[in-house]
């Protein structure tokens, strides 16, 4: 097992470039923090495409790289390394696309205050969550404090920019090659802030301040991010099980994955994260190893190869 050979944009430009011939598989890599090689983020927390491991050679170019990172889906549009080695005329054709987006886009929906600067209300299809004034019965459980019609607008969103992305990839040469993302951890709501700036514009804490101030009990917090991340993690699945719409998704369930959660009120590094919304080296680590053998089954085709139920029949394993 080899570990992911990992390239950015500049590397290609320079006086050496990468001989992708030796690679069995080249992959063409976008997103978020849990990407991003810029330096800090290196010193501060881990880098999911690091630890990513293959039993054949594989690369890939990373056009997190060493600048910032995406702080939303959309900003995908304004990223030009990775539209022009997507779509440009001399584009190479990429064996697959790794994205981790979509992350960013929940928690800043989170943070959304009830009011705005000047005190009125911001509608509920604006925002995740709900005001004490809003809740609704204690029957409901933790969905008492969760607004539907909000994440209805995020899901909107994310499915748009999601087709979107796959509207670029079928521009250029590497036309119908599998998109991969992963689903998110569920981070635990806590002190716990970066050690400089982040993504979304401050040092965090993100989801912690956000759920005091919705007055949400502390005792609920760790239940509420459970809640959010799996309506992500099942809206993204959905959209990989839509096979007309989102041609070649492919979904891996970072949930399912075994972590050690934080603990409670903790304000560093506990468990396998390193502050309230990244993983440390360990946790990457666990996530990674996973995600490497789904991606890795999809490149050699094994996802399409029917296999035993235990039954009479046979049936097809679902990948995606």
């Amino acid at each position: 097992m080899d570990h992911l050979a990992c390239y950015t944009p500049a590397d290609l430009a320079g006086r050496t470039p990468p001989d992708f011939s030796t690679f069995r598989w080249k992959l063409l890599a976008q997103g978020d923090s849990w990407f991003s090689n810029a330096r800090a983020k290196l010193n501060a927390h881990a880098n999911l495409l690091q630890e990513l491991v293959f039993k054949s050679n594989t690369a890939a170019v990373n056009c997190a790289g060493t600048g910032n990172a995406l702080s939303h889906m959309v900003d995908l549009e304004s990223s030009p390394d990775f539209v022009r080695l997507l779509t440009g005329p001399d584009a190479p054709t990429w064996d697959g696309i790794l994205l981790s987006v979509g992350g960013n886009d929940l928690i800043a929906a989170a943070r959304t205050p009830a009011q705005n600067w000047n005190g009125e209300p911001i509608p509920l299809e604006l925002r995740l969550l709900r005001h004490q004034t809003e809740w609704g019965p204690p029957s409901a459980g933790v969905a008492r404090y969760f607004s539907e019609p909000g994440w209805a607008t995020y899901a909107d969103y994310l499915r748009a920019n999601v087709k979107h992305l796959l509207s670029l990839r079928d521009q250029g040469p590497s036309t119908g090659k599998p998109v991969f993302m992963h689903c998110y951890a569920v981070p635990m709501p806590r002190p716990a802030a970066a050690e400089g700036g982040d993504d979304l514009g401050a040092g965090g804490p993100w989801l912690y301040p956000a759920l005091k101030a919705y007055g949400v009990p502390a005792a609920d917090w760790a239940a509420v991010s459970r809640l959010m991340v799996f309506h992500l993690a099942q809206l993204l699945k959905s959209m990989a099980a839509d096979k007309e719409a989102f041609r070649g998704l492919f979904i891996f369930d970072s949930t399912a994955v075994p972590l050690a959660l934080a603990a409670p009120g903790s304000t560093g590094i506990s468990g396998d994260w390193h502050n309230e919304i990244h993983l440390n080296h360990s946790g990457c680590f666990k996530i990674a190893r996973a995600w490497s053998e789904h991606i890795e089954m999809v490149l050699e085709g094994k996802h399409l190869i029917p296999v035993p139920t235990g039954r009479k029949g046979r049936g097809s394993s679902a990948s995606s």
